[in-house]
């Protein structure tokens, strides 16, 4: 995948290896309104390393009456990806 970002437009290309080029496979990609899927995406793997602001964050995202569905892989490639087409919330603390 590659998006490209041009004033306010963003788009999505894909690689098909057939022809060995990227082709345009998605236009003006837009978040859905609603903002999309209840979904977070982190890799809490080191969250004891992260401040303390993005821990409380993490813990609003879990709680509460109907708590967002967490993917636990935190890779940046797949669920930015997944995030812009679906919606929800990517986050990778340093």
């Amino acid at each position: 995948m590659v998006f490209t970002f041009r004033g306010q437009d963003v788009h999505g290309f894909c690689l098909d290896s057939t022809i060995g080029e990227f082709v345009h496979t998605r236009e003006k990609m837009v978040f859905p309104q609603d903002g999309g899927k209840k979904i977070y995406s982190a890799n809490e793997g080191n969250s004891v390393h992260w401040d303390q602001s993005i821990r409380d964050a993490i813990e609003v995202f879990k709680g509460g009456e109907k708590p967002y569905s967490a993917r636990y892989v935190g890779s940046m490639v797949a669920d930015i990806h997944r995030t812009i087409l679906y919606g929800g919330i990517y986050l990778y603390p340093a």
